[in-house]
């Protein structure tokens, strides 16, 4: 067996035992509490906007940032840290002002230079790294600046994401069976992921429905939700393949019950950054207007 191969291994053995049973509700209690605690925040943030918004996910940006930093480890690490802060604050700043290229071009160079900080072998994943944490402060930022419909995207991007999370959760627990990919997440389920996704376009439809009324309310917007939560379940089944590959259970213990920022957010980093890609695909009077009118 070569080093390689060694330490792959003694990474998964790692993770095998730092990994929780499946199954029960004893992490129930502080996943609640910390769960309120995000929500509230999150949604106070997203009612008065601006600045009080931008800031939040500037925040939650800059821990996604630490927390992959110091999971991969290797050289440069302090260094690579800030580099991403200044990938996240400038991805935040253009999303702002609409200007997905300078965003793109900024991103791009800064996650070169984060490469080009870190040691051989970690030197795609610092880059990734970076990527990763610069996408949802773009993406909320410009879904959020688009006029009139702009808090409603993001409603719906909350609706759908977190329906999904919580019924997957409940759904893999109370119905159980085969898992859906062993090898990457030991707890994930096909039938949580089935309810998951389905009830989180539910979710996200009423969402539409009430918050910007029946025109909303379409097959179409129903669709775009169950891209979104699919988007929001390989994004989980992202990050628990970079914590296998590492041999860490969670990305930090920032939040109680939860583990890391990343832990929060995998989700919703895939499925935010998927709504800002099809308001840009699509045009429009604004990003956002691109999710909902068809």
């Amino acid at each position: 067996m070569t080093a390689d191969r060694r330490e792959r291994a003694g990474s998964h053995a790692k993770a095998s035992l730092l990994r929780a049973p499946a199954g029960g509700f004893a992490d129930l209690g502080p996943r609640v509490a910390s769960a309120v605690a995000m929500v509230v925040a999150a949604l106070g943030t997203l009612y008065v906007g601006g600045d009080a918004f931008a800031l939040f996910w500037l925040a939650a940006s800059f821990a996604v940032s630490w927390e992959w930093q110091n999971l991969i480890g290797g050289e440069g690490r302090a260094a690579r840290m800030a580099v991403g802060g200044v990938a996240v604050a400038a991805a935040a700043a253009f999303g702002r002002v609409a200007m997905p290229g300078a965003a793109a071009l900024a991103i791009a160079l800064l996650a070169l230079a984060s490469a080009a900080l870190a040691g051989a072998d970690r030197r795609l994943w610092a880059a990734t790294g970076v990527v990763y944490a610069s996408a949802p402060a773009f993406a909320v930022c410009l879904l959020r600046e688009s006029p009139e419909v702009g808090a409603l995207a993001i409603a719906f991007l909350f609706a759908t994401v977190w329906g999904t999370d919580i019924f997957a959760y409940f759904g893999g627990r109370l119905i159980g069976g085969p898992k859906l990919w062993p090898r990457v997440s030991a707890g994930k389920t096909w039938s949580g992921t089935i309810t998951g996704v389905v009830s989180g376009a539910l979710l996200g439809l009423g969402a539409a429905y009430f918050g910007g009324g029946p025109q909303f309310a379409n097959w179409q917007v129903f669709l775009l939700g169950l891209a979104a939560s699919a988007f929001s379940q390989v994004g989980d089944l992202f990050e628990s393949s970079v914590k296998r590959r590492f041999g860490v259970k969670d990305s930090s213990r920032l939040i109680p019950g939860h583990g890391g920022v990343m832990d929060r957010l995998d989700g919703f980093i895939f499925a935010s950054a998927f709504a800002a890609a099809v308001g840009l695909l699509r045009g429009g009077p604004s990003v956002a207007a691109g999710l909902f009118f068809w």
